[in-house]
C-alpha cells in the first residue's frame, strides 16, 4: 500500500507479468485459439475503449449514462447513506461521477488491473470530489479477493457498469457475482449494468462501428503480446470480425489470420490457417428474467431493475439474498 500524489491511498495486487505470458501461450495453444479480454486492457487499450464508448454505433454506454441520471435518487435510497462503494474494472470511473453526489458513499474504492490508468483515473476523483476517500486497487478482479479496506460499520456496494458482466460465460458471470456476494458480504449489495437482446443490427454496428475504434482496440492486444513478451505478430496480417452469434444469444469478436503464417510468441511457435482466428472477447446479451435467474444462483435477489425507453440497456440493484 502506498500514497499518491493526489491523496489517494493505493494497494497493488497488480499480476505479475508470468500470467500474461502464461495465459497467452495457453490461449494460443488451444483450438480454437482463444485469449482472455481483460488483457485488452493495457494503458493504450484503456483509451481505445474510452474512444468505443463515444462513438456513435456504441449505444451501451450513453444509454447505461441516461438510466443512472433518471433514476439516481432511487438507487441512491436503495444503495444508503454512508456505504463503501467498490468499482471493479473502473477504467475512467466516469459512470460512477453520474451517482457519486448522490450517493454521498463514506469512500470509493476504483478497482482496475491497468495500474498507470487506475492511478490517473483515482487521482482526478480525489482532486474533483476533495469530501471523497478514495482507495486504489490494482487487481485482477475477476478473481476472488478480499477488499484491502472496509470501514466497520459500513454497507459495502459493488458497482459494476457497463455490461462488462456479459464477457463472462453465463457459468463464469455467476461465479464472479458469486465472488461479489462474498467480498460485500451479508447486507451487501450490487448495482450492475447488463445489456438486452435485441435486433442484432444494431448489435453488429456497436462492435464494428464505422470509425474503425473497436477494430484498433481489438488488435492492440497483439501489439501488446509484441511488446511485452517478445512476439512478431504482423498487425497488418491479422483483421478485426464481431457479428453476433445468436444461437448463444451473445456477440463474439475475432482476430482473423489473412493468410497462413507462422508467429512466434517468446520461443514458442504458433501456426495460423488462412482464415484462422484468435477468439478475443464474448460480450452475452441478457433478456431481463434471464440474468435474474442468473444473480439468484450467485446469491443475489432482484430488488429493483431500470431500462431505457427504447429496453436496450438495463440496470439491476441487487441485494446479497445469503
Amino acid at each position: 500500500m502506498g500514497a499518491t500524489a493526489a491523496d489517494i491511498s493505493f494497494y497493488d495486487h497488480h499480476p505479475k507479468p508470468a500470467n500474461f505470458y502464461r495465459e497467452v501461450l495457453d490461449g494460443l495453444s488451444r483450438s480454437p485459439k482463444a485469449i482472455p479480454p481483460k488483457f485488452f486492457y493495457d494503458e493504450r487499450g484503456s483509451h481505445l475503449f474510452d474512444a468505443i464508448c463515444h462513438t456513435e454505433d456504441y449505444y451501451p454506454t450513453r444509454t447505461e449514462l441516461s438510466i443512472l441520471r433518471d433514476n439516481a435518487d432511487e438507487i441512491a435510497a436503495l444503495v444508503g447513506e454512508d456505504c463503501l462503494l467498490v468499482e471493479p474494472g473502473s477504467g475512467n470511473s466516469m459512470k460512477v461521477r453520474v451517482l457519486l453526489d448522490t450517493l454521498r458513499p463514506c469512500a470509493y474504492m476504483p478497482m482496475d488491473i491497468s495500474r498507470d490508468y487506475l492511478i490517473a483515473a483515482a487521482e482526478n476523483i480525489s482532486q474533483d470530489y476533495p469530501w471523497l476517500d478514495v482507495h486504489a486497487a490494482c487487481a485482477d478482479f475477476t478473481r476472488p479477493m478480499d477488499l484491502p479496506y472496509s470501514p466497520e460499520g459500513a454497507r459495502k456496494v459493488a458497482f459494476f457498469p457497463g455490461s462488462s458482466i456479459g464477457n463472462f460465460e453465463p457459468p463464469r458471470a455467476a461465479e464472479f457475482m458469486a465472488n461479489v456476494a462474498a467480498m460485500v458480504g451479508p447486507g451487501g449489495g450490487l448495482l450492475i449494468g447488463v445489456d438486452l437482446k435485441k435486433d442484432p443490427a444494431v448489435l453488429n454496428a456497436a462492435y464494428n462501428d464505422s470509425e474503425g475504434v473497436t477494430a484498433a482496440f481489438n488488435l492492440n492486444l497483439l501489439e501488446r503480446i509484441n511488446r511485452e513478451l517478445d512476439a512478431d505478430f504482423d498487425l497488418g496480417a491479422f483483421r478485426h470480425h464481431a457479428f453476433f452469434n445468436e444461437e448463444l444469444g451473445r456477440m463474439e469478436m475475432h482476430l482473423v489470420s489473412e493468410r497462413d503464417q507462422s508467429v512466434r510468441v517468446d520461443e514458442r511457435r504458433f501456426e495460423f490457417a488462412e482464415g484462422e482466428s484468435i477468439h478475443t472477447e464474448c460480450s452475452y446479451k441478457y433478456h431481463i428474467e434471464e440474468f435474474q435467474a442468473l444473480a439468484d444462483q450467485a446469491g443475489f435477489a432482484a430488488t429493483q431493475v431500470w431500462t431505457d425507453p427504447k429496453g436496450q440497456f438495463s440496470v439491476h440493484f441487487f441485494e446479497v439474498n445469503k
